[in-house]
């Protein structure tokens, strides 16, 4: 049944994304671009609703009181094609930055340029990457959510975090909020495998990191606290949904933060890992 309905999902979720971008897009590029938002908005939303009915899968949000207003740093757990899209109905305005090969992609391309999106040659250096930090600068001037993976690659739920200090750096040059949101979608839209599960998970969105801290200071501080609340989530989710088939590192963190709580209930595991 699980493999009937991971088809029939990923069918479903595809035929909706195309027919959605060629029967929407007039009324997309005529629009205003903060007004645009609503196409791609309701995609995601429409996305989540096929979820629910065809996998069986749903999420609830924590936190939201903790986005602040206008422009800050939203920075998300990475671990499936899920967390790229599903939030952005929450956001405001929200800008990511990518790799420009995106951009050349037919009509999606279309669609980056159109809401503005930072595109970004990896292999440059330099000049080029002092362009995009200008560029993003520019945007978050105008009230926008810039959204960045702290991991910058995605994860298994559970995994060794390998975080990027390129974060820090841009809470030291942007001067906005951060703020940290940990989720584990990765068990029920798992990277890289066209299964989709069911069941029930929590997005939380954490209190945001002010701007003014020593970089290092904000790089450990952010690692810490999203290490800590991610590993609390993901026990808690995986209690919530024992049916889930766990990946082999997820299996082995899960034993680790068992023995941990029962050592010690009172205590959230996995800050000492990522400090």
């Amino acid at each position: 049944m699980t493999v009937l309905r991971s088809i029939l999902l990923n069918i479903a979720f595809y035929t909706n994304l195309i027919v959605r971008m060629i029967v929407f897009s007039p009324a997309f590029f005529l629009a205003k671009r903060k007004n645009a938002w609503k196409v791609p908005k309701d995609w995601a939303s429409s996305s989540s609703w096929l979820m629910d009915k065809i996998a069986g899968a749903t999420f609830e949000i924590e936190g939201l009181e903790n986005l602040p207003e206008g422009g800050f740093i939203f920075a998300p757990k990475h671990q499936s094609f899920w967390d790229t899209f599903m939030l952005l109905p929450y956001l405001d305005d929200a800008v990511f930055i990518l790799k420009r090969e995106l951009t050349w992609i037919p009509l999606f391309g279309q669609y980056v340029n159109k809401m503005r999106m930072i595109p970004v040659n990896r292999a440059a250096r330099g000049k080029a990457m002092t362009q995009v930090l200008d560029r993003t600068m520019r945007e978050m001037e105008k009230g926008r959510q810039l959204i960045i993976y702290p991991e910058g690659t995605r994860r298994p739920p559970g995994a060794e975090p390998v975080y990027r200090y390129g974060i820090a750096r841009l809470y030291r040059d942007l001067q906005v909020p951060v703020v940290p949101c940990v989720m584990h979608p990765g068990l029920f839209w798992p990277r890289r495998k066209f299964l989709r599960f069911p069941g029930h998970f929590k997005v939380r969105i954490l209190e945001p990191i002010q701007p003014g801290m020593d970089p290092d200071a904000f790089f450990a501080h952010l690692t810490e606290t999203m290490e800590r609340e991610s590993d609390k989530l993901l026990l808690e989710t995986v209690r919530a949904n024992p049916h889930i088939p766990l990946p082999e590192v997820t299996a082995r963190r899960i034993a680790e933060l068992e023995a941990a709580d029962k050592a010690d209930p009172a205590r959230t595991s996995g800050s000492s890992r990522a400090s």
